[in-house]
């Protein structure tokens, strides 16, 4: 047995454990389907949304976007009132990171019926903020700026930390790509080049504050993450690089102080350890 053994079995209980944790219990199975199942998809092999949403990117993406998309009243006051994301936040993960690997990488069957469940649930979300506003998860517009919040910040971070950064070119065809996607669901206007991803975040600024839901969202995810302490580090290596990332107004809103210059570039540096860490981890997982 030589040195390099160890590290491989360790290498691959530890990858199998994060996998695990994103995908869910099922995770194997989900997999195997998505990736295996025959038929058309909605995307081909070379499409820029699978270079992005197959990246380990994704995990800053996704924490930046959950902290972006708090600073809508209405869609905050939808994810305090009807999501479980306190009591059961991986099980909200593995829903969440199963659906976007469907839609993406699975057939184009699968796709639809993925949209097809998450429209269904939609039409049940309804409510009235604390501030008396009605709304309703399958509003329109509502659903657009949670899909220009999600795809930007899935761009941004690739843009940071991917394994192979997209041209320009390639990042418009991202969005166009995502913005199939982001109608399928009830979304209107949507944006299809990376310009308008930000016009249109730019677009809902007068709308968009840090109300007590929204705070107490960013306190849960970045200073009571509910993550193992030995995997700590890693995650607070990733919540840094999400903050870092964000646009300093959305920053200020939340609370997150800027701490100049140094430390944004030690959370930069950060984000790209823990990054190619996990990029590292989940390649040692055997395919399918």
């Amino acid at each position: 047995m030589t040195l390099v053994d160890p590290v491989r079995r360790w290498r691959a209980r530890s990858g199998e454990a994060l996998f695990l944790r994103v995908a869910g219990p099922h995770g194997h199975r989900s997999r195997e389907r998505i990736h295996r199942r025959p038929g058309p998809r909605w995307f081909e092999p070379d499409a820029a949304i699978r270079d992005v949403h197959g990246d380990a990117s994704m995990f800053v993406g996704g924490l930046r976007s959950l902290l972006l998309q708090s600073l809508h009243p209405a869609a905050m006051a939808g994810v305090a009132s009807h999501s479980d994301f306190r009591q059961d936040p991986w099980g909200r993960l593995a829903g969440t990171s199963t659906f976007l690997a469907t839609t993406v990488f699975g057939t184009a069957d699968d796709a639809q019926a993925a949209v097809d469940a998450i429209r269904t649930i939609h039409d049940r979300v309804r409510g009235v903020t604390p501030d008396g506003i009605a709304y309703a998860a399958s509003d329109p517009d509502l659903l657009r700026w949670v899909h220009v919040a999600e795809i930007e910040s899935f761009l941004v971070a690739h843009t940071r930390y991917g394994a192979r950064p997209l041209t320009p070119a390639r990042a418009d065809e991202y969005a166009a790509q995502a913005a199939r996607i982001g109608r399928a669901l009830g979304a209107v206007d949507v944006p299809e080049t990376a310009a308008g991803l930000r016009d249109a975040i730019e677009g809902y600024r007068p709308v968009l504050r840090a109300t007590p839901a929204a705070l107490d969202a960013a306190q849960f995810l970045l200073r009571e993450p509910p993550v193992p302490r030995t995997l700590r580090p890693g995650y607070t290596a990733l919540g840094a690089a999400a903050v870092e990332s964000l646009p300093d107004w959305a920053r200020t809103a939340l609370g997150l102080p800027d701490r100049g210059r140094v430390a944004r570039a030690a959370a930069r540096a950060s984000g790209h350890v823990a990054t190619r860490a996990i990029r590292w981890l989940l390649a040692g997982q055997p395919e399918g």
